[in-house]
């Protein structure tokens, strides 16, 4: 079981909320529980990549010439 890469930030979240329930439950055997925390911690690197490329994107405007630049406030 791997994180893919071709999964919605949305899917990513919902199958690691998933992960997390299961665990919580503690009714997990300790082989597949192993299994199951990797694969959370893949999803939750996942997400948080998304979430960085996003926050990355969201700081940049466009100038009349079409060249990114930062926001002023995260220029100065």
């Amino acid at each position: 079981m791997t994180a893919k890469k071709t999964m919605t930030f949305e899917e990513s979240m919902a199958a690691l909320e998933e992960v997390v329930q299961r665990l919580e439950q503690g009714d997990v055997p300790l082989e597949e529980a192993l299994t199951q925390f990797k694969y959370g911690i893949e999803l939750s690197k996942v997400c948080q990549e998304t979430l960085t490329n996003a926050e990355k994107t969201l700081t940049k405007m466009m100038t009349d010439e079409n060249e990114e630049v930062l926001f002023e406030s995260e220029a100065e």
